[in-house]
Parts: C-alpha cells; structure tokens; sequence
C-alpha cells in the first residue's frame, strides 16, 4: 500500500537523484548520469513525472545540433518509460554570469541575458509538457546592501517576470509560473526570502493570476518558520502552484534532505494538509540523497521520499478516524451557534448585539482545552501504537 501510483503525481528533478554527491567542501562521490539514465532510474522507482532545469538536460554550451540530439534522446527515454515533464525551470544562477544576479543584476546586458535564457527554457519546458515554470531567485540578492538599492532590485525583478508573463501569453502558451523563496544562500541574503513575502509580491505585478508560489520545505526551515503555516497561507490565497518537499533541520544551510528524514511531525502535519484540502499538483521531491550514497542507495533514497509520503497520508487518514481524537477536536471546537450572527460578517445591528453581551471572562477561561492529550495521541498515532 506504499508503493508510489502515477494518481500520486510524485515527481523528481533531474538535479535531485541525478546529483553526484559533489559539495562546497568535497567533489563528486558518483559518476554523473545522463538525463536518459535519470529518466530510466526514476521510472525503476516509481516516479510519475521529472522535471529539470534548461542546463540539467542540456548544458549551457551546447550547439543547436547537440541540443537537438539531447531533446530527441530525452523524450524517447520519456516515451519509453511513460513519464511527463509537470514543471521546468532555468538556471540562473551557477554560470559566472550571473554572479551579482539575474533579474536583479546592476548590468542591464546581464539582466537581458536572463531575459533572454528564460525565454528559450520556457519554450524547451513547453515542448516538453509543462504547465509550470518555477522562478528560483538565487543569485537575486546581496552580500553588502551598498552595492544594491532594494527598491531598483525589486522593479528589475517585477519588469522582468511581467515581460515574461507577456512572453507566454503572445506565444498562447497554457503555462503558470511559481516563484520559491529562500532566505538565503548562495547569497548572503536573497531578495523575497519567505513564501509570505512572495505572497505580497506577486499583487504587484501586471498578471498576479498567471503566478502562484512553490514553498519547498527546507528554505522555510533555514529561517526557522512553520512550513504547512507558509502553505496553508499560499493554499488561502489560491497560490499553491507547485510544492518542493524535502527535509531540514531548522537554522542549518539548506541540506535538502530525503523528505521525512528529520522533522516527522511536522513532515505529518504537512501531508495531512494537502490531503484533507485536495491538493492536486504535483508533490515534487527536491531532495538530495547522501553524499555517502552510490545509485543503489540513491534509489532507496528515492524510494524512501514516496514511501514516507504514503505512510503519514494513511497516518492523517487514521488520525482523522481516530474517536478519541476527533472526540477531542469535537469539544475544543464546539459551538452552540449563540454567536452565528457574527458568521455574516459586519452589520450595525450585529454590532450592536455584539456590545450588548456581558461575557463571562472566567467561564471562557475555565473552557479545557486538552493540547497535551491531543499532541500526545498525534505521537502515539505516529510511533505505531495506536
């Protein structure tokens, strides 16, 4: 019951299971795969989709011959194995080129470079399948604020995606962008570093219902915060464009880890959430297994990130038909409609009504509100004894 099904929509980029175990302190601990061996390695899993950035599947250098002999292999291996492409992306920020930004860059060359890229990888994710294209900013942003205005940055960044949005529509392509936050690294400090500060961002721009947000696990744990928090905030607003799971200890670079693999409570809390609102994107695993992993193990890592999904989804189906937790929930939330007039929002006469009461602050002090039961049965329900 927890082997993965393509009604699961669990996806991996060629980054992810493709990344040789190279770090800033250490070199590479496996031979890099092909996008075609990457394809053949998730569809071995049981992965529905794969997604990649423009340079994962073809390099950055390539001729127009080469890359059209690098699409041509990559969608027989998608034809053969029977996987799709959800969601593309660009790389904007591992050539020197963009070392001072993209979007944001103080070159105005550098900034129609960009521009420039991401129309091409638009057009390569297109080809491919994609309905999503995520914009992650990480080079946008600054190691001294001297060298950067906030504000000009966050007009060069506006401009751009709403030049971009233009792009897509002229060409009538059925494409919506998603834009992830981080709060930093690999720049000391990223430009719109929470899924929130997105959130505000994009209802300034020219086509604010073309773009939603792709909150990933590990960049709301670096700055400390409740990630299902930062999804139930985009998932309010109808923003929940794409998802990016993965682990991470809170405050710590962005490790990336296999999902599930530290923080199971709130890995549980999440999972509940997009199960019991209906979510149906993608759940996209942007994970890395193990610097000490080789393929075989990087498969269980593969493996493991659906399987620890498909586990806490049949744990919040228990946890939903749990009686003596439900029972809880039943009486921490009950309401005896004495205040359903205020349900229909403001009125005089329901404002009036509201002053005319004379609450009782001991009696609604007195109200029990079991936490601790409650959160020790959610444990309980998570180590397998109930």
């Amino acid at each position: 019951m927890y082997d993965p099904k393509p009604e699961h929509k669990f996806t991996f980029g060629l980054w992810t299971v493709g990344n040789p175990g190279g770090d800033p302190f250490g070199y590479a601990t496996r031979r890099a795969l092909s996008p075609v061996e990457i394809v053949h390695l998730l569809a071995e899993v049981g992965a529905w989709g794969v997604n990649f950035h423009d340079n994962d599947l073809v390099p950055i250098d390539a001729t127009p011959a080469e890359r059209d002999q690098i699409v041509k292999d990559f969608k027989q291996a998608l034809d053969e194995t029977g996987l799709v492409v959800p969601m593309a992306t660009t790389n904007l920020f591992r050539d020197p080129v963009f070392r001072d930004g993209a979007f944001t860059a103080n070159d105005p060359a550098v900034r129609a470079y960009a521009l420039q890229k991401t129309m091409c990888a638009i057009d390569l994710g297109v080809e491919l399948g994609a309905k999503v294209y995520v914009f992650w900013g990480g080079r946008e942003g600054t190691e001294t604020d001297a060298s950067k205005n906030p504000l000009d940055a966050g007009k060069r960044f506006r401009d751009a995606l709403n030049y971009l949005c233009n792009y897509v529509k002229d060409q009538g392509y059925e494409l919506k962008f998603a834009l992830e936050a981080k709060p930093n690294e690999p720049r000391s400090d990223i430009y719109l570093p929470t899924t929130g500060a997105m959130l505000g961002f994009i209802e300034t721009l020219d086509y604010p219902e073309m773009i939603g947000v792709n909150p990933e696990v590990a960049h709301e744990h670096m700055a400390g915060l409740n990630f299902m928090h930062a999804v139930a905030q985009a998932w309010d607003a109808g923003k929940l464009f794409h998802i990016d799971l993965n682990d991470q200890k809170f405050g710590r670079y962005d490790q990336d880890f296999r999902f599930g693999a530290e923080m199971i409570k709130q890995a549980f809390y999440l999972v509940k959430f997009l199960e019991d609102v209906g979510y149906e994107g993608s759940r996209h695993f942007d994970a890395h297994a193990y610097r000490t992993a080789d393929y075989d193990d990087v498969k269980e890592f593969a493996r493991g990130c659906m399987r620890t999904y498909l586990i806490l989804k049949e744990k919040a189906q228990r946890f939903n038909a749990d009686g003596e937790i439900q029972a809880l929930l039943s009486d921490i939330n009950a309401d005896d409609g004495t205040y359903g007039f205020l349900d229909a929002g403001y009125s005089a006469q329901s404002a009036q009504q509201l002053r005319d009461i004379n609450f009782d602050r001991q009696q609604l002090t007195s109200k029990k509100l079991p936490y601790e039961r409650l959160d020790q049965l959610t444990v309980e329900l998570l180590l397998g004894v109930r």
